[in-house]
């Protein structure tokens, strides 16, 4: 039997990176679907969400912050633990890498397999991997809930506002310019990958975020959106997305059927709304795996081992 390779590995295309300032404070970079970073530079310091997936693909962020402040990059912030998010943390030399407490146990607990099966996923997206220093990037500060950093005057918040995306998601909030940087709790015109994914929670949590009323909004995938109207959309694309997935798979275990055949009726229930997204042919056989599990038996996302990965991806997609 021949096995179609992962959807990500045919994708060989670069694409057009935009730098771009959303706020008064805050910057985005984005490339076309690919991970974004964001960055926030304050009195004194810059802080960067998200670091891109190796060093050598970092420096090119490093490179647009330069062109505009020379203030020292002190801060890094993993919005969550996945390796395309962590891998080129080191680039950056900061005095602090932050993430929540749940995000350092997941490291802990599954951080060398994901990184594993995220480079074999998505070769392009770890260009120069050889530039990664071995072992894990490991958080040197972590919190619970809430922290507030302050860079000069300018209020930085960390928040766990909720599961979604993964147990440990953080978003980064600038209260006094009402700017949201949500990592991959949303996705805008791009596809969220679900693999990691509590679909019980999710929705609950972008409520949660639209409660903070952002104006400008830095998704994790996907162009940066700079109005509130723009950032509506997002939360509402994610939302539906997550609850059209839940709905297919609930139908389809309550009708007594199995995982391949509530893949397939997934994907052609979606596909006419969202598969023109970024990675949507990627992502389904994950997202679709994993809301199989929850609704199931599996509470807790189980671990993805690149042996894992090729055998769910022969199961729906051989």
């Amino acid at each position: 039997m021949t096995v179609k390779k992962f959807a990500s590995q045919a994708d060989l295309e670069e694409k057009k990176v935009t730098f771009s300032q959303i706020s008064e404070h805050a910057w985005a970079y984005t490339a076309e679907g690919d991970p974004n970073t964001g960055i926030i530079i304050g009195d004194d310091c810059v802080l960067v969400a998200d670091t891109q997936a190796t060093p050598a693909m970092a420096a090119d962020v490093i490179r647009r912050i330069r062109e505009v402040t020379d203030k020292p990059i002190k801060y890094v912030v993993m919005t969550h633990y996945h390796a395309v998010r962590v891998l080129g943390a080191s680039a950056y030399n900061a005095q602090q890498i932050l993430a929540s407490q749940d995000t350092y146990d997941l490291i802990v607990e599954r951080g060398e397999q994901d990184k594993a099966s995220e480079i074999g996923r998505f070769p392009r997206l770890f260009s120069n991997v050889e530039t990664v220093p071995a072992g894990m990037t490991w958080p040197t500060m972590t919190f619970t809930g809430k922290m507030t950093l302050w860079l000069g005057t300018l209020e930085v918040q960390l928040l766990q506002l909720g599961r979604g995306h993964t147990k440990g998601d953080t978003v980064v909030w600038l209260p006094q310019e009402r700017t949201l940087l949500s990592g991959d709790l949303v996705e805008f015109d791009a596809t969220p990958y679900a693999g990691d994914a509590y679909f019980k929670d999710w929705p609950q949590t972008l409520d949660n975020l639209a409660a903070l009323q952002p104006a400008a909004l830095v998704p994790g995938r996907g162009a940066a959106l700079v109005t509130p109207e723009q950032v509506s959309a997002g939360l509402r694309g994610t939302r539906d997305f997550i609850a059209d997935v839940r709905a297919s798979v609930e139908a389809g275990v309550a009708a007594g059927k199995d995982l391949n055949a509530v893949y397939k009726e997934t994907m052609a229930t979606l596909r006419p709304k969202y598969g023109h997204w970024v990675i949507f042919d990627h992502c389904m056989p994950f997202d679709v795996t994993r809301c199989f599990d929850e609704m199931t038996q599996y509470t807790h996302p189980r671990i993805w081992t690149a042996e894992r990965d090729v055998e769910m991806w022969k199961t729906l997609e051989g």
